[in-house]
């Protein structure tokens, strides 16, 4: 299934006091840049986070934000430095006497002292890294399908943009087939009244509808362009990545709508080029969406 490179996902999970959060969010990208954001005490599974999101998507910015908030008694443990508390303690003690100054040492004051306490989270990672995923799956689930559902709505306005094009191919077919004709009904006009005679050298004439046949000819143009369609509706059946082919694709037919444009001597023509240009131009923007 093709896919939006936009796309977000959340997931969560809570198990006895300890509650993850993860937020999965993504836009356009030239290739795959995953950027993760979480507490430090995580930090040991960002390989494994990056490598299972990478799994799900080949292109695209993707922004990750991990939340981690432990109520549980479980993984916490305060740490006293009494070393340093007892330092703390005689150093007071030595500037009281020697500023005159009261000596009142209270606990909840030495506990305030930088380095004297300290929350330190126990190693739980096999527990901590368990639940961990199970809040990245629902994430990356509801972001993945995101993408999805974006892709389908690609999809849609493409293939009814594309149907527009292969209409206006149509009626270019149509016009060229008759260029050869008018040119030559044209011409013989133009020779009579410039020579005012009723007889055309024949010869001359079919000399001069050649160069312009040559000149004004499309039809190779038109088939390359046929071709490029019809691979475009085979590329809007396959499933991502396919972006970079899309991108490709629209490249070549935007050159050959433009060198129909620049050889073909024909108003009606002209105007549909025009048409077909900001057609396709619409499609490369939303081709710029698929992974």
């Amino acid at each position: 299934m093709i896919k939006s490179m936009t796309g977000f996902g959340r997931g969560k999970y809570e198990k006895d006091g300890r509650n993850y959060s993860i937020d999965i969010k993504s836009v356009n990208h030239k290739y795959s840049d995953i950027s993760i954001r979480m507490p430090k005490f995580l930090n040991p599974f960002e390989d494994t986070i990056r490598k299972k999101i990478a799994a799900s998507i080949s292109r695209g910015k993707i922004d990750v934000f991990i939340n981690f908030e432990n109520y549980s008694r479980l993984g916490n443990t305060i740490h006293f430095n009494v070393e340093l508390a007892k330092e703390y303690v005689k150093g007071l003690q030595e500037l009281a006497q020697k500023t005159g100054l009261t000596e009142k040492i209270e606990l909840i004051d030495l506990a305030k002292m930088p380095e004297i306490m300290k929350l330190e989270e126990d190693e739980q990672e096999d527990m901590v890294g368990k639940e961990l995923m199970f809040a990245l799956e629902e994430a990356l689930s509801n972001f993945v399908q995101m993408r999805e559902r974006e892709g389908q709505k690609l999809i849609q306005d493409m293939q009814k943009r594309i149907e527009f094009i292969q209409l206006k191919v149509t009626e270019i077919e149509q016009y060229a087939s008759t260029l050869v004709d008018d040119y030559k009904q044209k011409l013989e006009t133009r020779i009579k009244e410039l020579l005012d005679t009723k007889v055309v050298d024949e010869n001359r004439l079919a000399q001069e509808i050649v160069i312009f046949s040559d000149k004004s000819s499309i039809e190779e143009e038109l088939t390359r362009l046929k071709s490029h369609i019809d691979q475009f509706e085979h590329f809007l059946k396959e499933s991502s990545p396919i972006g970079k082919k899309f991108d490709f694709l629209i490249q070549e037919m935007n050159r050959e709508v433009n060198t129909i444009g620049s050889k073909a001597n024909c108003l009606e023509i002209t105007n549909r080029v025009i048409e077909l240009k900001t057609e396709i131009e619409n499609i490369r923007e939303q081709v710029q969406n698929i992974e």
